[in-house]
């Protein structure tokens, strides 16, 4: 029996997601299996992928990408152009099953590969569907509706539902009698763990503690409250090094703020490696309206770093209730308040320190989410 074939769908290689993805792919070519990620332009290069030749196979064992766009915001002209190039390939490959991440790349998906005669794969079936949701709903009102369609569609078409933290599993459970033969939980795991005694970077904060905040420059992440936060700490002395490391649509408007607010802020743009930067802070700072699994917060457990971040989705799954502390979102007096209670209480934050480490040894490993993501895929191949 050969190998199955996999194809990953991503709406956006950027951020967790896209690193999530990268490390399955590279996984499941390492275990032999053939592998295409259809994901927007630049993805090959930010997963450090090959691109794909045109209409090229897929050989067992090898992973590289082909440009499939699938935007944020509904465009029946795109949107159409992406199912159809997405089904074609499938066909080509022949892939036995397809793994899309995020509600818009699994609602493409599952236009894509059915039903009708033409998704079906030269054996005469079509592809098991798995989606992995990464996201809460968005809060605007339109936006969440057209996501709530968006999620229909999955729950009907997809085969398995995978969710990133307890709130979305249970709103996908509820949509059962939609269709989903499972509902289950995705493994989700931050890369290695870095040297214990790794280098602090240089901020420059010349004696000054630093509070470290990381993640996409958008509204999800929360970063407003976090430079609101910093406003309400500038008479404590030595004033803490605020820096944020990022890139985003609202890095423009989070300058403005800090102008206005008379914060210094440090930001650092977009980092591929954490680890120094993490060596460095005193304090990790995780502001989020809402998040899943972040692989962020992950590597911060790992880092053995104070944590402050917000209890939402499944922060508290990864923190427990000893390792972080946590506080509501958008509230930007209570995050200031357990930053400086960190600061000013040596104590405490080694107790956090030492539970964050805990906490980490527990953590999955990147073997276990690509393990986890092989048997899925055998167990699908039709």
């Amino acid at each position: 029996m050969t190998a199955p074939r996999v194809g990953y769908v991503l709406g956006t290689a950027a951020g967790g997601t896209g690193r999530h993805v990268g490390m399955l792919a590279r996984g499941s070519a390492a275990a032999g299996l053939g592998v295409l990620v259809f994901g927007p332009p630049g993805t090959a290069s930010l997963l450090g992928l090959q691109e794909a030749g045109r209409r090229s196979g897929v050989p067992d064992g090898q992973v590289a990408s082909e440009i499939v766009s699938i935007g944020h915001r509904l465009s029946p002209a795109r949107d159409t152009v992406a199912v159809l190039r997405l089904r074609r390939r499938l066909v080509e490959m022949a892939a036995d099953v397809v793994h899309a991440h995020g509600m818009r790349a699994g609602a493409v998906a599952a236009l894509a590969v059915g039903p009708y005669p033409g998704a079906r794969s030269p054996g005469g079936r079509p592809p098991a569907l798995v989606v992995t949701v990464h996201n809460a709903p968005p809060l605007a009102a339109q936006a969440a509706r057209i996501y709530g369609l968006l999620e229909r569609l999955v729950a009907r078409r997809a085969d398995v539902v995978l969710c990133v933290s307890p709130d979305l599993a249970a709103r996908m459970r509820r949509m059962r009698r939609l269709r989903p033969r499972e509902v289950g939980r995705a493994v989700v795991a931050a890369p290695a763990p870095a040297s214990a005694d790794a280098r602090p970077a240089d901020l420059g904060a010349d004696g000054r503690p630093v509070v470290l905040g990381a993640g996409r420059l958008a509204a999800q992440k929360g970063f407003d409250t976090l430079i609101a936060a910093a406003a309400r700490w500038p008479d404590r002395r030595p004033q803490p090094l605020l820096a944020i490391a990022g890139t985003g649509p609202l890095a423009g408007d989070l300058a403005r703020q800090a102008r206005e607010l008379g914060v210094a802020v440090r930001f650092l743009g977009w980092q591929d490696d954490m680890t120094g930067l993490l060596a460095a802070a005193d304090v990790f700072a995780l502001p989020s309206q809402w998040e899943g699994q972040p692989l962020i917060l992950q590597e911060a457990l790992r880092a053995a770093r104070p944590i402050v971040a917000t209890d939402v989705g499944g922060v508290r799954e990864l923190t427990g209730d000893s390792a972080a502390l946590l506080v509501s979102p958008g509230d930007p007096a209570a995050f200031a308040a357990a930053v400086l209670s960190l600061l000013d209480d040596a104590e405490l934050a080694a107790k956090l320190a030492t539970a964050a480490a805990r906490r980490a040894a527990a953590l999955p490993t990147e073997t276990d989410a690509i393990e986890a993501a092989l048997a899925l895929y055998q167990r699908l191949r039709p």
